[in-house]
């Protein structure tokens, strides 16, 4: 695994870690927009692994689901995890009065840590 990659990983990591801080502190819009960021820093170092890099998430999110997921190298649910992450993101972010609540978010971050944790695995593997 080369630099960049070990570095979008910390990444990865260091925004599960960010979102953990923003749902303690309550600020739920903010914790689900870390987390869907974690997943897509780990899928950027997937698909750097195979020299794909892309400007778009829409790009991003395509190219995992073509290379990684119907090429069955991981399991579809990460696919759907992205995307979940990806429209509550999009609330968090541009929504002014967000309603989600603790449990959606909680459940956002389990697959963020996990999806992760399956990434780095990857990444590992020879």
């Amino acid at each position: 695994m080369n630099e960049s990659i070990q570095a979008t990983l910390v990444k990865a990591n260091r925004a599960v870690q960010a979102a953990k801080t923003l749902l303690k502190n309550g600020d739920f819009d903010f914790a689900v927009s870390r987390a869907y960021y974690a997943m897509f820093y780990a899928v950027e170092a997937m698909l750097a692994s195979h020299d794909f890099t892309f400007r778009k998430h829409g790009g991003v999110h395509a190219a995992f689901g073509e290379h990684f997921v119907k090429t069955k190298k991981v399991d579809e649910k990460n696919h759907r995890w992205l995307l979940d992450a990806f429209g509550q993101r999009l609330l968090g972010d541009y929504e002014i009065h967000m309603q989600v609540d603790r449990e959606d978010v909680e459940e956002g971050l389990r697959h963020a840590e996990d999806f992760v944790s399956e990434a780095t695995k990857f990444l590992k593997s020879p």
